[in-house]
């Protein structure tokens, strides 16, 4: 350690900004430590920001007050063991479930964190043992950009998918309402207020509507609460290096900003928190099912630098997960002018009535309303060849009603998507099924067997609507099923999915407080990683809403409370 020239000295260095690094950083804060924030990118937010903002904590302090106090750990419990069952160890399953409910009282009683339980939200697999309907998951309260002052220009910016108008975030309830603004008082009240105020908010020199939501209100609340607590942090500052002792215990960081090389001595430790790897060719290529391909939601940064770094200094990846991503189908839209916009088809449209998908040999495959990442999954497991890439096809109504993918509802344009090839139009089946080279016949016959089962209301083959969870996500104005429809009059639309993820899944095996594991299972000392950089607690499964943010700020809490007790 003598023989490195140290430019600067604090307690903690946390890489990376998102749920988990801010986490970290605010509790080694709280807990007296001087800490630093390093980001490599000019925005603040990482992957949280472009998230949905989802927070799965079990028997958070919420979930009384949403009407499920009656939920156990014992039900939990139950529940993670039906759905992760050995992808994960006890001991981290256990350290997540005692931590998760103490991380939310801790950061929201110091104001860094505001979280609602949702008192409807069924878990993804509703009629598995244990399975609750609501409770659990969380979600973040509004956040006034305004409170960030001329700091809202560094928080990363939403997906362009979570916004209208070129700049509003909007949530599910106000896209009901906007759909409905010219049929309903009501709705034309609140979407005329939601645009006003958007539009005040472009008068006044925002660059973007500063009523924020999802996973960008998440990180807006923990960006705010390190400026207010004045807690340091650099952009535009990647880091190349952990330095360690003679003993092997990580003891600083050096990392280059602006251009100038800056070695910063770490006396308790570093938090490795940079997002995962879904934008590392060679990893992919090496750690995903194929095929697979530049397909991800997470921003582009999230290259495993962090990753990267924790293995040279002795850490070792985890092993026994079931997926090494958290997957969603992916629409891709390829412009003509070489660019390519992602579209994730999460909670939308696959789950309304009179929409079906289909693989190469134009058969359904799969329950279009299951979570995106069993859709996704189901992709993968498709015999004799992964169903990959597949196709949504839905008829005229619904592409009215709902949209599907990029191309809106309404009567809105459409024509640029198609002239780019993202979406099909036919005016019949059998020209959908020419020009998107299935066969007439076995998608002719694929159609009129769904359309028996959807004027039934039951789909037999699939079980599409058949669960709480898939209901949740349907029309609950169509009955007998929210989620079965006839596919009727032409003309008819498609898309294209691909397997694409939200994130890795697969990273550092740690402990259960969050410090990086060695080949023989020895912590690295001064070494902890958090969110997408470790091996997911649920072990590439995902049992709810919310199993990535959820954990990301319980092992990032986990993380500073252990380097302020110093006795690891």
């Amino acid at each position: 350690m003598n023989e490195v020239q140290w430019d600067e000295t604090v307690d903690v260095v946390v890489l990376g900004s998102g749920a988990a690094g801010m986490s970290a950083a605010l509790t080694c804060h709280f807990e007296g430590l001087r800490a630093l924030l390093l980001e490599k990118t000019d925005r603040i937010g990482g992957s949280t920001a472009v998230s949905g903002g989802a927070v799965w904590i079990p028997l958070n302090p919420g979930s009384a007050g949403a009407g499920h106090g009656d939920d156990t750990f014992e039900q939990v419990w139950e529940y993670l063991r039906r759905t992760v069952g050995d992808a994960s160890s006890p001991d981290m399953l256990r350290a997540y479930l005692d931590n998760g409910p103490a991380m939310v009282e801790y950061l929201q009683a110091r104001g860094a964190l505001a979280l609602a339980a949702r008192q409807y939200s069924p878990d993804y697999y509703p009629d598995r043992p244990g399975a609750s309907l609501g409770g659990r998951a969380m979600d973040p309260l509004p956040f006034d950009g305004r409170r960030l002052g001329a700091h809202f220009k560094e928080l990363r910016d939403p997906l362009k998918e979570f916004v209208v108008l070129g700049g509003m975030m909007v949530n599910v309830t106000d896209v009901y309402h906007l759909l409905g603004a010219w049929r309903s008082p009501k709705s034309f009240w609140h979407g005329g207020k939601r645009v006003l105020a958007y539009w005040l908010d472009r008068l006044r020199g925002h660059h973007r509507g500063t009523r924020l939501l999802l996973g960008n209100a998440l990180a807006a609340w923990l960006f705010h609460a390190v400026l207010r607590e004045r807690i340091p942090y650099r952009l535009n500052t990647p880091a190349r290096r952990l330095h360690r002792d003679a003993q092997g215990r990580v003891v600083g960081v050096e990392a280059v900003q602006g251009g100038t090389v800056r070695r910063i001595r770490a006396l308790r430790g570093v938090v490795v928190a940079t997002g995962g790897f879904p934008w590392d060719a060679e990893l992919r290529a090496a750690c995903y099912p194929q095929p697979t391909g530049p397909w991800s939601m997470a921003p582009e940064g999230n290259r495993g630098e962090g990753i990267g770094l924790a293995r040279e200094a002795g850490a070792v990846m985890g092993t026994g997960h079931v997926s090494p991503a958290f997957w969603a189908p992916v629409s891709l839209w390829r412009k003509a002018d070489g660019t390519v916009v992602r579209y994730p088809h999460l909670v939308w449209d696959r789950a309304k009535p009179g929409l079906i998908a289909v693989n190469r040999r134009g058969e359904r495959f799969v329950n279009e309303s299951a979570s995106y990442h069993e859709f996704v999954s189901v992709m993968y497991r498709g015999g004799p060849a992964p169903d990959i890439p597949a196709w949504l096809i839905c008829d005229h109504a619904f592409i009215e009603t709902w949209g599907l993918g990029l191309a809106l509802p309404g009567g809105r344009p459409r024509q640029h998507l198609m002239a780019d090839g993202y979406l099909i139009r036919a005016a019949t089946m059998p020209d959908l099924a020419a020009r998107l080279g299935l066969d007439p016949e076995r998608l002719a016959a694929t159609v009129e067997r769904y359309n028996g089962m959807a004027a039934r209301g039951e789909d037999t083959d699939f079980g599409k609507g058949s669960t709480a969870y898939n209901r949740y996500l349907g029309d609950p104005a169509h009955q007998p099923n929210a989620c079965l429809r006839p596919l009727g009059r032409g003309p008819y639309y498609a898309v294209e999915v691909v397997a694409g993820d939200i994130g890795t899944a697969h990273g550092i095996r740690t402990d259960e407080r969050a410090r990086a594991l060695d080949a023989q299972g020895r912590p690295v000392p001064g070494l902890f990683v958090a969110g997408n950089d470790m091996q997911s607690v649920m072990g590439g499964a995902y049992p709810g809403p919310g199993i990535t943010l959820g954990p990301a700020l319980t092992f990032g809490w986990v993380a500073g409370r252990a380097l302020a007790a110093d006795d690891f």
